[in-house]
C-alpha cells in the first residue's frame, strides 16, 4: 500500500492515496479558525469506523441477514501529552433492516473489532475501545 502527502499552505495538505483517490486534509489555520479539511487524527478515527463498519456489512450479509444500513457513531478521547494517542474510543453501532437477529449483530461487530478490523486492532494497542448497538427495524 501507498499514499502521499502534499504540504499546499499554511496546515493545509492533500493526500492522495496509491488508488488515486485525493482528499483535502489540515489544521485549523487563520484568524477564523478553519480547517481546509479533517484533521489526521480524524481520519484515522473515521478509518477505524470505516474498517469495522465494512466487516459488519460483510459478516452480516454473509449470514444472510436482511441489512439495509450500518452507521457506526464514533467517540474519542485523547491523551493530554504528545502524542496525544487515542486513549478510548466508543463506536455505536446503528443496524438497519428487516427481523435481524440481534445474537448475529452482535456477533458481527465483535468478530469486526476483536478479530478483523485491523484499524481497530492498531488502536487498541492505546485505546480502550468499547461498543455497543442498536437495531432499526425497517418496513417489512
Amino acid at each position: 500500500m501507498k499514499a502521499r502527502v502534499k504540504w499546499v499552505e499554511d496546515r493545509t495538505f492533500v493526500g492522495e492515496s496509491g488508488s488515486g483517490h485525493k482528499l483535502v486534509l489540515g489544521t485549523a489555520s487563520g484568524p477564523e479558525g478553519k480547517t481546509p479539511g479533517p484533521s489526521p487524527m480524524e481520519l484515522v478515527l473515521l478509518g477505524t469506523g470505516g474498517c469495522s463498519a465494512y466487516d459488519v456489512v460483510h459478516i452480516l450479509e454473509k449470514g444472510r441477514e436482511a441489512v439495509e444500513d450500518v452507521v457506526v457513531e464514533l467517540e474519542a478521547d485523547r491523551a493530554e501529552t504528545e502524542p496525544k494517542v487515542f486513549t478510548k474510543i466508543h463506536m455505536h453501532y446503528i443496524v438497519k433492516g428487516k427481523r435481524l437477529s440481534p445474537d448475529k449483530v452482535k456477533r458481527a461487530i465483535e468478530l469486526s473489532v476483536e478479530k478483523y478490523c485491523s484499524a481497530s486492532a492498531m488502536m487498541a494497542k492505546t485505546a480502550e475501545i468499547t461498543h455497543d448497538f442498536e437495531i432499526v427495524e425497517t418496513a417489512a
